[in-house]
C-alpha cells in the first residue's frame, strides 16, 4: 500500500546523482542477466521537468524468468509487483520500501515493446521543452484533482503520452 501522495515538485538537479548512485548497485546485482545499460527514465530524467520525486529506472534482460529476484533484495530493493507486469514481461522493484520509495526499477524483457516507448518518450521531452512544459501542466492538474488516485493520475496522462508517441 502506497503511503505517499501524488505530489509534483520542481525539478531537482540531484535526481541525476540519485539515479547514478543506485544505477551502479543495480547493474552490479543484475550483471548476470543484463543485456543493456540501466537507464534513467520517467520525468525525473528530463532536466527542468517537475515530477514526483521518485527516480524511475529501467533495465533489460534476455529472459525475465531467468532473473533471481534475491539479487535485488540483497542490495536492499524490494519486489513491487504492478498490474500488467506479467503481460508486459517485466518485474518491478522499489527502494527502500514499496510504501515510501525513492526509486522504482522496471526490469523488462528485451523482446517486450514497452521499454522502447519509455526511452522514446523521455528523449522526446528532453528535445522538446514545449512538450515537457505541457506534460508538467497536465501532471500538476491531475495531482491537484486527487493526490491519492493513482489510477486516475495514470489514465489522465495517457492521452498526452499516446499523442506524443504517435508523432514519433
Amino acid at each position: 500500500m502506497r503511503l505517499d501522495d501524488i505530489e509534483i515538485v520542481p525539478y531537482d538537479g540531484q535526481w541525476a546523482e540519485l539515479f547514478a548512485q543506485q544505477q551502479e548497485r543495480v547493474a552490479g546485482a543484475l550483471r548476470p542477466w543484463l543485456i543493456g545499460p540501466v537507464e534513467h527514465i520517467g520525468s525525473t530524467s528530463v532536466p527542468g521537468l517537475p515530477a514526483k520525486a521518485i527516480i524511475d529506472m529501467m533495465a533489460r534482460v534476455q529472459d525475465i524468468n531467468s532473473v533471481e529476484p534475491q539479487a535485488m533484495q540483497a542490495i536492499g530493493w524490494v519486489p513491487a509487483p504492478e498490474p500488467g507486469d506479467t503481460d508486459q514481461r517485466k518485474l518491478s522493484f522499489c527502494y527502500p520500501t514499496v510504501e515510501e520509495r525513492s526509486h522504482h526499477l522496471h526490469l523488462v524483457e528485451h523482446a517486450s515493446e514497452g521499454w522502447k516507448t519509455w526511452l522514446a518518450f523521455r528523449d522526446h521531452l528532453k528535445a522538446h521543452p514545449d512538450k515537457a512544459a505541457e506534460y508538467a501542466r497536465i501532471k500538476k492538474e491531475l495531482a491537484a484533482r486527487d493526490s491519492r488516485d493513482r489510477v486516475a493520475y495514470r489514465a489522465g496522462k495517457a492521452p498526452f503520452i499516446e499523442d506524443v508517441l504517435k508523432g514519433l
